[in-house]
């Protein structure tokens, strides 16, 4: 069994940049579809035997009309080559509101030929996976509205909720994975997170609370791949072992959280008992460079921050942010307009100026500035600057007080 299996499209991310004159669509959108043709085309020539995208194909569950055109097109791509696609829906698809349809709904309720939506909680067979010598336990993102629903639980047992999610999620799969023909490879796909798993930066992105699987769940030895969508950052939770628990991550760079973050697609041979993974890098992805600088002298202020940054060379076509820390009174030494100029080359530029205020030594209530002496203040000093040899300072400086003061007038 060849499978290919992707996850977190949200195609619809344009965070940043300008449109495209020539399609209209954000130039962001298009850097996503880029991959997505990516994935697309390596199923279709590769011919493999079956594609799971495990969840959020887009931002929301509200997409423009016209960002389904573009994920549509591609998915029937699939269909009309023939290639048999799962379609798990995500967090990002579903609504909150019970009853309303989720993002992908159309594949569902149009039936397009070789695709299927896996809206609930369910268990495959071959006979249902168009004859294939496979077997999917499908678990998408499960709503704490829609479970509240089933169980009649008030909103007095949310804090309880997930519990009873996650116990009644084991109990299903133990019995689906019972229930399985041994002789077929089975599968797990599931969109949510694992306990043990490495978050990426998609934290700035998801709504409202976790669902977490136990680890003992996945990491079952009578499973024989487990595709995981949710989390953006790539991995094998399962390193070294049997099943595979991957985590392919997100198909294009969201934020700066995700600069340093390699994307990937993953194709899986599935057999009963051993499965075997490679991980296809995503090259065309757009780069995200994000610098950050201290400055602690006044001198050559704009110099210093663009050596910084890349050659403008390096910076060409990626997003660029730079972050500067500094004393507030040299805001006016940074020139803007010239950094904004050495990186024209850049898609995007972002500079993040942090200037930092003084704190203000507070007087004890009751207490002027007038009523304590020299001694008294400089100690209301050290402690409010948390200085590290407040004590050897005080002392010096009741030496020097001492000499400069001549005897009789300390008081």
């Amino acid at each position: 069994m060849k499978l290919l299996h992707f996850a977190d499209a949200h195609i619809d991310m344009a965070n940043y940049g300008r449109h495209d004159p020539e399609t209209g669509l954000p130039v962001r959108v298009l850097d996503f579809l880029k991959s997505l043709d990516t994935i697309i085309d390596a199923a279709i020539s590769e011919k493999v035997d079956l594609v799971i995208f495990a969840g959020d194909a887009y931002k929301d569950r509200s997409p423009a009309p016209t960002f389904q055109r573009e994920w549509e097109k591609r998915i029937i791509r699939l269909s009309q080559a023939r290639i048999p696609t799962l379609l798990l829906v995500g967090n990002h698809d579903l609504s909150p509101a019970v009853g309303r349809a989720h993002a992908i709904q159309e594949f569902d309720t149009l039936q397009i030929p070789y695709v299927r939506v896996l809206q609930k909680p369910e268990f495959l067979l071959s006979k249902d996976l168009w004859d294939l010598p496979v077997q999917v336990i499908a678990m998408p993102w499960v709503s704490r509205s829609g479970f509240m629903a089933a169980l009649a639980a008030s909103a007095a047992d949310t804090s309880e909720l997930f519990s009873k999610i996650e116990s009644r999620i084991s109990e299903l799969v133990e019995d689906w994975i019972n229930e399985a023909d041994k002789s077929l490879p089975l599968i797990l796909t599931a969109h949510a997170s694992v306990e043990g798993a490495v978050f990426g930066a998609e934290r700035m992105v998801m709504m409202g609370s976790d669902l977490v699987l136990p680890i003992s769940l996945v990491k079952d030895r009578r499973l024989d791949y487990v595709a995981m969508g949710h989390i953006h950052k790539w991995q094998d939770v399962n390193r070294g072992e049997q099943p595979p628990v991957i985590y392919p991550g997100s198909i294009e760079r969201i934020d700066f959280g995700e600069a340093h973050d390699d994307k990937f697609f993953v194709i899986a041979e599935v057999t009963r008992g051993y499965s075997t993974v490679e991980w296809r890098k995503l090259t065309e992805t757009r780069p995200f460079i994000d610098r950050k600088k201290v400055l602690s002298s006044n001198e050559n202020v704009t110099e210093t921050l663009k050596s910084e940054l890349p050659s403008p060379a390096g910076m060409s076509g990626a997003i660029v942010r730079l972050t500067v820390e500094y004393p507030r009174e040299m805001d006016i030494l940074i020139d803007e307009s010239a950094l904004r100029e050495y990186t024209e080359e850049a898609f995007e530029f972002h500079l993040a100026k942090k200037p930092k205020v003084e704190a203000r030594v507070r007087l004890p209530e009751g207490q002027t500035i007038g009523s304590l002496s020299p001694l008294e203040l400089l100690d209301q000093y050290w402690r409010a600057t948390k200085a590290g040899d407040s004590d050897n300072l005080q002392r010096l400086a009741q030496e020097i007080i001492s000499e400069d003061i001549p005897s009789g007038e300390n008081s």
